[in-house]
């Protein structure tokens, strides 16, 4: 028994084959997802996702009430903090911050030179 490997949590599991051939032809249940959801997209746009998630968030919040979000969102948040720490959020509070400023920097810079290429025309 001591010759035997013990599994060591910090070495990840191999990854499966991401597909296997079945000789039967039948799809494994990811597949048939992936295949009932691309076929859907094809047929009624990307845009069909956010529609039916917007309408299943709002018919949770007649359900449960605005509450309940607000509830999940500590749990998750409490997940987080635990598995991060709590100087996670200030990490990503900064880089946050940082996209933003880049961004209204950005867009100042494109405002100001089509104001100059305006400002050229005769």
């Amino acid at each position: 028994m001591a010759d035997e490997e013990k599994p060591n949590e910090e070495t990840p599991k191999p990854k499966k084959p991401k597909k296997i051939d079945n000789p039967e032809g039948e799809m494994s249940v990811r597949e048939a997802g992936k295949k009932g959801g691309d076929t859907v997209r094809n047929r009624y746009g990307s845009g069909f996702y956010e529609e039916i998630g917007r309408k299943g968030g709002e018919a949770t919040r007649e359900r449960h009430g605005a509450g309940f979000y607000e509830a999940i969102g500590q749990k998750g948040g409490k997940v987080v903090k635990e598995k991060y720490g709590a100087d996670f959020y200030e990490q990503i509070g900064h880089k946050g911050g940082q996209k933003v400023k880049k961004l209204i920097a950005d867009a100042k810079s494109a405002a100001a030179a089509l104001a100059a290429k305006e400002a050229e025309k005769p």
